[in-house]
């Protein structure tokens, strides 16, 4: 197994864990609470799915699938197009209300994406320096490392609040 095809798999395991998390469940879930300045299982599957497109279209060099593919307007949501959904507050978690269908459409172009990315990834690229804002600067390969760790730290959560909402409602 090559690098590649190591952050293909962890990328892939990103978007079944999404699959796993949103399947079967009702929709009341998505917008469920454990306390109330909690996140949201939507606003956790949009913000992790967001960032991913955010970050992989600023090293891969192309438009976010967000605007290319017009996601933002079928979201419709009231908030700048390039927001990320980082810092929200409790009010703008709750604003982030889509169907699981509209979910999913988002997540799988995302990771469709990333894939066709990934497929282009060598060795050498792992080590280009891609964001000169932090000491050390950042390579390709720890930007895709944190991504992937953010998405799977945000899938998780959700899970575990769907447990909780399946759990509390039968």
């Amino acid at each position: 197994m090559n690098e590649a095809d190591l952050i293909r798999d962890a990328f892939g395991r990103i978007s079944e864990e999404v699959h796993a998390t949103l399947s079967d469940l009702p929709d009341a879930a998505l917008t469920y609470r454990i306390d109330p300045e909690a996140n949201t299982i939507a606003w956790l599957v949009w913000h992790l799915t967001r960032v991913q497109d955010d970050h992989l279209a600023g090293v891969a060099d192309h438009e976010q699938v967000w605007t290319a593919q017009d996601w933002h307007s079928r979201f419709a949501l009231p908030f700048d197009v390039g927001d990320t959904g980082y810092r929200h507050s409790t009010e703008e978690v709750g604003q982030v209300q889509p169907s699981i269908d509209l979910l999913l459409g988002y997540h799988d172009a995302v990771q469709k994406e990333t894939a066709a990315f990934v497929e282009t990834l060598r060795s050498d690229d792992l080590d280009t320096v891609v964001d000169r804002n932090w000491n050390p600067p950042v390579t390709l390969g720890v930007r895709l490392v944190s991504v992937i760790s953010d998405d799977l730290q945000h899938i998780g959560q959700a899970a575990l609040i769907a447990g909780i909402f399946v759990r509390s409602h039968s």
